[in-house]
């Protein structure tokens, strides 16, 4: 017999750094959720990921139990590792705060294809470029034709 699902949490977490601290306790206490049982099992399996930002969506079962999956780092996240900015542009649209290749924009596409929701690498390098521009990164040359 499968569990009765209640209900899902979504949260953005820095990997390794699981505390019950807000949001995290609030968020899972108000549910009847096992905090530290969570923040034990999210901190286990995200030591690799140490320090970065992973949305994590957690299903939580009327028994209490629950489950949770780690997604990949939010596109916007990617893009300022990549260019080594703090923050995205203030006036995206008049200030240009960097550059990408579209090198690295198919390789943040590519490690983000899983978590996005389109089918072929070149709409989600288009998905990625528009997130860049609404940052105020530019992505330098023209868009690679795929035969």
């Amino acid at each position: 017999m499968a569990k009765e699902i209640a209900g899902q949490i979504k949260l953005q977490v820095k990997g390794g750094a699981a505390n019950p601290s807000p949001p995290i306790g609030p968020a899972l206490g108000s549910k009847g959720i096992n905090i530290m049982e969570f923040c034990k099992q999210f901190n286990a399996r995200t030591q690799d990921k140490a320090g970065k930002i992973l949305p994590v969506v957690i299903t939580y079962y009327t028994d209490k139990s629950f489950d949770f999956i780690i997604k990949t780092p939010p596109v916007a996240i990617q893009l300022l590792e990549v260019t080594k900015q703090k923050s995205g542009s203030a006036e995206p649209n008049r200030k240009k705060i960097a550059e990408v290749t579209w090198e690295q924009v198919k390789a943040i596409a590519t490690d983000k294809m899983a978590d996005l929701n389109c089918f072929t690498i070149d709409s989600a390098m288009r998905m990625v470029a528009g997130t860049a521009r609404s940052m105020g990164i530019s992505v330098k040359g023209e868009f690679p034709e795929s035969n």
